[in-house]
């Protein structure tokens, strides 16, 4: 018996989507924002993939999409995402606003020109882009961060 099945058949999906949050998520999530667009990311990412497979029991998903729809776990990707547009709103105040009028662009923040790769790939400036490309429903929550947090899950 492998050990990926004999975990299975002591623990429930419960049990060990719980571990998977009290353990592996608390690691993956630590400082995500300054490591998540580096190389190394993907080597996570697989093995973030592989737990899913322990988890669900099946080392036969050819794509962990579904299961992590089923166990409501964010791939590593959209959890760097999230924490960045979550780190701009917390921060949007530290942002200039493209304009001050009520316009279409009016929740949008300047980003500057940047011509180097380490500024274009730093927190402060994906947290812009990634800001400015919000629906315009999700930037009008930014007010309230505990609604916010909910936001792209209830939209």
């Amino acid at each position: 018996m492998t050990s990926d099945r004999l975990i299975k058949s002591f623990m429930s999906v419960d049990v060990l989507r719980s571990a998977y949050f009290l353990y592996v998520l608390s690691i993956i999530s630590y400082e995500i924002i300054f490591w998540g667009n580096l190389s190394h990311s993907e080597e996570i990412s697989k093995i973030q993939k592989r737990i899913i497979r322990i988890i669900m029991n099946s080392s036969k998903i050819a794509s962990c999409h579904q299961p992590f729809k089923e166990l409501n776990i964010l791939p590593i990707q959209s959890k760097y995402i999230a924490s960045i547009i979550l780190f701009g709103t917390k921060n949007k105040d530290q942002f200039l606003r493209v304009h001050k009028k009520n316009t279409s662009q009016t929740f949008n923040l300047y980003a500057p020109t940047a011509y180097l790769a380490v500024y274009q790939n730093s927190v402060d400036y994906s947290g812009i882009k990634i800001h400015n490309h919000l629906p315009t429903a999700i930037k009008d929550l930014s007010g309230d961060k505990n609604i916010f947090k909910l936001a792209p899950k209830v939209l």
